[in-house]
């Protein structure tokens, strides 16, 4: 009887366990999906400094700023945001092995200087997400003229 009792208490433990992650796998999809709707988004990784650890998100690009959604989360707003106009690459490389492994493989670090509010960071994109990247800064229209007077 107790063997039976014990059986059932498991089976209830396991659905309850399959429930809570099908859940929490549905407001990551859903979320991921309202955040995409604006258009002109990809995988992208963040760093700040080079003794950080690699944060995995999606950057969305916007007219005027590049927004970044950490994967894991159920806030709709960024995290993060990087004015377009101070956004520069400075370098990119490959993904070094160690990197390859959290980031995947294929994937290209931008070393960017985002202006003197947000500082030094990198970002961690595929192939096509740089090239998209790069187009999107060198389209930025041109900044603001200050009238002499």
């Amino acid at each position: 009887m107790a063997g039976g009792r014990l059986a059932l208490d498991a089976g209830r433990l396991l659905v309850a366990v399959l429930a809570i992650t099908v859940a929490c796998a549905t407001v990551i999809a859903v979320r991921r999906t309202l955040i995409e709707r604006g258009g002109g988004s990809v995988d992208c990784g963040l760093r700040r400094g080079r003794d950080r650890r690699w944060r995995l998100g999606l950057a969305a690009y916007r007219p005027e700023e590049l927004c970044w959604y950490p994967v894991f989360g159920v806030r709709l707003r960024p995290h993060e945001v990087f004015d377009r106009r101070a956004l520069g690459v400075v370098s990119r490389r490959p993904a070094d092995a160690v990197e390859v492994t959290s980031l995947g493989p294929g994937t290209v670090i931008v070393e960017c200087d985002a202006g003197e509010a947000a500082g030094w960071i990198e970002l961690a994109l595929g192939e096509d997400a740089l090239t998209g990247f790069l187009a999107w800064l060198e389209a930025a229209p041109p900044g603001p003229v200050s009238e002499l007077g």
